[in-house]
């Protein structure tokens, strides 16, 4: 059952929602915030259209999906769209991160040991282990929002470790080579799980 900022939806006092005014509506704040933050600057205005279709309906899909199937839940459009916190465009933003970031580490050429792993690294790893648990469980509960949940928890263990550590700027090349696969992994996963979702992620945004 989905309720609006405003209420319950009621048929008989017109207060429903036509599918295709909201994924227009989705859209067209996509438009608004993508170009509020720059996120579109330098970009053609085909890609630019594609970009803001991709985020808007990764939003509205995203956000009614990380909710339990057997809950109610309150959509709200303007808190679907924000780039930050457990949204589809959060998650999408830093899929993009991690495929620029991957597309300047192929600059240079690491090589060496790296064996002291950090605690955030860490967190990387044992969340990538869980990805094909949390599918099963998903399959066996029925329920889409367990792998959004599991998305959304990747995807701050790499923003946490993004922030904390230097990726391609550290002393060790080893750790750089380490970090890019890694992180490459993450965008592997993140890719996937939103896929198994129906949700789109941009290699640049």
């Amino acid at each position: 059952m989905v309720d609006l900022p405003t209420g319950k939806m009621k048929s008989r006092e017109g207060t429903v929602v036509d599918a295709d005014d909201l994924i227009q509506k989705m859209i067209d704040e996509a438009q608004l915030i993508s170009e509020e933050l720059g996120k579109t600057e330098g970009m053609e205005e085909e890609d630019k259209q594609k970009l803001y279709n991709l985020v808007g309906l990764g939003a509205l899909k995203y956000y009614i999906l990380r909710v339990d199937p057997k809950k109610r839940m309150l959509f709200d459009p303007k808190e679907s769209i924000d780039f930050k916190g457990d949204t589809g465009p959060y998650i999408q933003f830093n899929h993009a991160r991690i495929k620029s970031l991957l597309k300047k580490g192929e600059e240079g050429t690491y090589k060496g040991e790296y064996n002291n792993l950090e605690a955030s690294e860490r967190a990387i790893i044992k969340n990538l282990v869980l990805y094909p648990e949390m599918i099963q469980l998903a399959a066996k509960d029925h329920s889409p929002s367990t792998i959004a949940g599991y998305i959304y928890d990747l995807v701050k263990a790499f923003s946490a470790f993004y922030q904390q550590l230097p990726i391609l700027s550290d002393e060790n090349p080893g750790a750089i080579a380490f970090r890019l696969k890694l992180s490459g992994n993450v965008a592997k996963v993140v890719k996937s799980g939103m896929t198994l979702l129906g949700i789109d992620v941009p290699e640049r945004m």
